[in-house]
């Protein structure tokens, strides 16, 4: 004997009333702590923005040991600072993930809990499905009841059809959220990445501000005489380079170089950084915090000492000990240097060149650490180095030059031929004149 058709329906739509499991409690806890930390690194970015205006108005003051200290300490605290985001992210990270997760689990079981109530409903269906519908109709006592029966088949089949859809949405958004997991993951990755840089980028301050210590005794007669002496070995080196680049046999073919204006190179930069520069525009007149241009500039003429009124062959980059520094363009490292190792050769520093294969070769100087090595293959936008002030700098940033590669060789002064130069054994790259090219013109 088969059942009544009502109490079968009314099975039926038992099956979808069962709710599915709820993280309603966990997710509210998670959220909360999303929230707490949001709070805390806004406070954080508030406190680097603030040591970022004691170094601007520092920078606008006198080169004086105790302002270059001063500087050296404050941003030493504001790396701290982005030190602690870093790890306030990371936490964010962290618990974005867990979210994620909890709402994927949660997807899970209602994706299961819709597939066993379709698949039960279905089994009903063919359970009860003894004779026709349309029979059951006709042998009901009653019209009444021949229209209920129909109501409920009917009413069935479309919750029938909204658990499907329901089921549909639910595969979709476990999708998104398994993607939303995966780049989550990876912007972990990153953060991680990034705070180790940092910690290193303190760590190349403390060196700097000991060294100069150290150099200087911390007395200002000493740190200005050093200054004094720096810019006086500047003047014989700068001399010498000249009268070499001058007689360098080396053609350049202005038709195989990129277009100006191409802007095949990216800046060696951060993208965060360049905002920042780009925020400060009133600090350096400019939005990407260049403090010396290329060329026959203002500073370069009224110091002859310096650049012997030929103009600077690249551009200055203002930035604090230990800011990430990457490659410009895919290419190779052509050598790696230090003129420092040299006694009294103060000149580039640390540095790197690569040379790109489209004619143009790159040059990051004033380096506090060297990421790469001779021969290295390197991608756009790939960790180089950290920025510093070795070498010929009285304060820290980065020296980025943009040479014509068939123009340039990597070698010492002496090499070429005899000099009595402090820097004659330091090894360096070297271009003829017309190699020297403006950064901006393909930036």
């Amino acid at each position: 004997m088969s059942r009544p058709r009502s109490v079968f329906l009314f099975s039926l739509f038992a099956v979808f009333l069962f709710p599915g499991v709820s993280y309603a409690q966990t997710a509210d806890s998670l959220q909360a702590q999303i929230n707490a930390n949001n709070v805390q690194l806004d406070a954080i970015k508030a406190d680097i923005a603030a040591y970022q205006k004691q170094l601007d108005a520092l920078g606008e003051k006198k080169n004086t040991l105790q302002s270059t200290v001063s500087s050296l300490t404050i941003s030493q605290k504001q790396l701290a600072s982005q030190i602690q985001l870093t790890q306030s992210q990371i936490a964010s990270a962290n618990l974005q993930i867990r979210q994620l997760t909890n709402s994927i689990g949660d997807k899970e079981a209602s994706i299961s809990s819709d597939q066993a109530a379709i698949s039960k409903a279905l089994r009903v269906v063919a359970a009860g499905e003894e004779r026709p519908l349309i029979t059951s109709l006709i042998s009901s006592g009653s019209l009444g009841e021949a229209w209920r029966l129909a109501d409920q088949m009917t009413q069935f089949n479309q919750a029938l059809a909204d658990n499907i859809s329901h089921l549909r949405i639910a595969r979709t958004q476990l999708t998104t959220n398994r993607d939303a997991v995966t780049k989550a993951k990876a912007d972990l990755v990153a953060l991680q990445n990034q705070l180790t840089v940092q910690k290193r980028s303190v760590d190349a301050s403390k060196n700097a501000q000991t060294q100069l210590l150290a150099q200087t005794k911390n007395q200002e007669a000493n740190y200005q005489k050093l200054l004094a002496q720096k810019q006086a070995a500047e003047k014989d080196f700068e001399q010498e380079l000249l009268n070499l680049q001058g007689q360098l046999n080396l053609v350049v073919h202005p038709n195989l170089l990129p277009k100006v204006g191409s802007g095949v190179l990216v800046w060696p930069m951060s993208n965060a950084f360049m905002f920042n520069c780009a925020a400060r525009k009133n600090v350096f007149g400019n939005i990407f915090c260049i403090t010396q241009y290329f060329g026959t500039t203002a500073f370069s003429t009224a110091n002859a000492q310096v650049y012997n009124g030929h103009g600077h062959n690249a551009i200055d980059i203002g930035a604090p000990i230990g800011t990430p520094l990457y490659a410009a363009l895919d290419g190779t490292v052509l050598a790696t240097g230090n003129t420092d190792l040299v006694r009294g050769c103060y000149s580039f520093g640390k540095w790197v060149m690569i040379t790109h294969g489209n004619g143009l070769s790159t040059l990051y100087a004033h380096l506090s650490e060297i990421d790469v090595a001779k021969g290295q293959w390197v991608s756009t936008k790939q960790l180089i180095g950290l920025s510093g002030m070795t070498g010929y700098a009285t304060g820290p940033h980065l020296h980025f030059g943009v040479y014509a590669t068939e123009g340039t060789q990597i070698m010492t002064l002496k090499q070429f031929r005899s000099t009595n130069t402090s820097c004659a054994n330091a090894t360096m790259p070297v271009a003829t004149l017309s190699a020297y090219l403006n950064p901006l013109s393909y930036l």
